[in-house]
């Protein structure tokens, strides 16, 4: 169902943390399954505002970006700053087994949850074999 996955995240995690910069959107973590007719992606949100979420599916290219603030403000004063901030942003190459059109994208305690059902063409279905005249002969020789 997935079809493809970044390499380079990792490096990029490391060189972001050696130089104290930031050259992409923070790590979105993730975990894919399926279970009977559905295809499930449930991303790690914690502290997003939900109306910061924004999924989008173009030519079965599945992307969700969100955004974390720090608290702002005259009387707060930053002690540790150990969590990512700002954007976040992951792309899934979704198989074309996949009903894109029904997928359904729920958020609770911190966890983006998308439900995507598998395309009935997808799905295993019963083949009857039909026996013809010359191979019913065969078979009571």
């Amino acid at each position: 169902m997935l079809m493809r996955t970044d390499p380079f995240r990792e490096i990029d995690r490391i060189a972001e943390q050696f130089f104290g910069t930031t050259s992409r959107p923070a790590v979105m973590h993730m975990d894919a399954y399926r279970d009977g007719d559905y295809f499930y992606a449930a991303f790690d949100l914690p502290g997003v505002d939900p109306d910061s979420i924004d999924c989008t599916v173009e030519r079965n290219v599945l992307t969700v970006r969100a955004e974390r603030r720090r608290p702002t403000g005259d009387t707060v004063e930053l002690v540790a700053a150990e969590r990512p901030m700002g954007a976040f942003s992951r792309q899934l190459f979704l198989g074309e087994t996949l009903d894109t059109e029904e997928l359904e994208a729920s958020y609770e305690a911190g966890v983006l949850t998308l439900r995507i059902p598998v395309a009935e063409r997808a799905k295993p279905r019963r083949v009857a074999v039909t026996v013809t005249g010359d191979a019913k002969r065969q078979i009571n020789a």
